[in-house]
């Protein structure tokens, strides 16, 4: 006999070990909308940020949990993050189409933004300014890419010029092209960049053999080529600062 004191197993109410909360649940001070009325946009963390960009969680986590597995993967990095395609950040449970897209859409106005200020810097004074100037165009991407930055006497911008696009590891370059465009914008000098997506700052043979040949072509058409700059997330490699020009 079942003593009057217990329930059979089967009437016992099993409380769930944890009950999920939801943005509801929270606080209103805690709520990532509310918080930034009340505080504003730099009082929240980025997976508060995130959260209010995609609208919404799932069934067992809220946008602001969503957001800060996905931070998380991406090693609490916004370059990180800015790199993913929407079929990536769609592999998470929770992330669909429409809010991958949401969430490219903002990575490609924070790199429109650094391209205003950059675009702000009218003269390249040495390799750093250059560096800081191309930096916001090509740091999220996944392949080499060559570009020309060229210049007037006083080492002011006339234009940047988008040169080639290749893989992981190299691209091609056709000096002509640079001639062609420097006379049409009548630039005295250049600079050549590309990008290592691989992170290495180390020339390769064919980076030494591409800057030896566009110097070449530019010394024929006297447009002087003053710095060839190769590119990573943070940091730069100058053959000028090296002595290799």
């Amino acid at each position: 006999m079942i003593s009057k004191k217990f329930k059979p197993f089967n009437d016992v109410v099993m409380e769930p070990a944890y009950k999920h909360q939801t943005i509801k649940d929270m606080s209103e001070k805690e709520r990532p909308r509310e918080k930034l009325l009340a505080s504003g946009a730099e009082a929240l963390s980025v997976p508060e940020l995130l959260a209010i960009i995609i609208g919404g969680g799932t069934t067992n986590k809220t946008a602001v949990e969503l957001m800060r597995e996905l931070m998380r993967d991406c090693d609490d990095k916004l370059m990180v993050l800015s790199k993913m395609s929407v079929e990536q950040l769609m592999c998470y449970k929770g992330i669909g189409e429409a809010k991958a897209v949401s969430i490219v859409a903002a990575a490609e106005i924070g790199r429109r933004r650094l391209s205003e200020r950059a675009d702000s810097l009218a003269q390249i004074k040495d390799a750093r300014s250059a560096y800081e100037y191309i930096h916001p165009r090509i740091q999220d991407l996944s392949h080499e890419e060559s570009w020309a930055i060229l210049l007037n006497n006083d080492a002011r911008i006339l234009k940047c010029v988008h040169l080639s696009r290749g893989g992981l590891t190299e691209t091609a370059v056709d000096p002509r092209v640079i001639m062609r465009h420097a006379v049409v914008c009548g630039a005295t000098c250049f600079i050549l960049i590309h990008n290592h997506p691989s992170g290495s700052l180390r020339p390769s043979n064919a980076d030494n053999q591409l800057t030896n040949r566009v110097k070449e072509v530019g010394q024929v058409m006297s447009v002087r080529l003053i710095d060839h700059v190769i590119v990573t997330d943070g940091d730069y490699y100058s053959y000028a600062e090296n002595g290799k020009l």
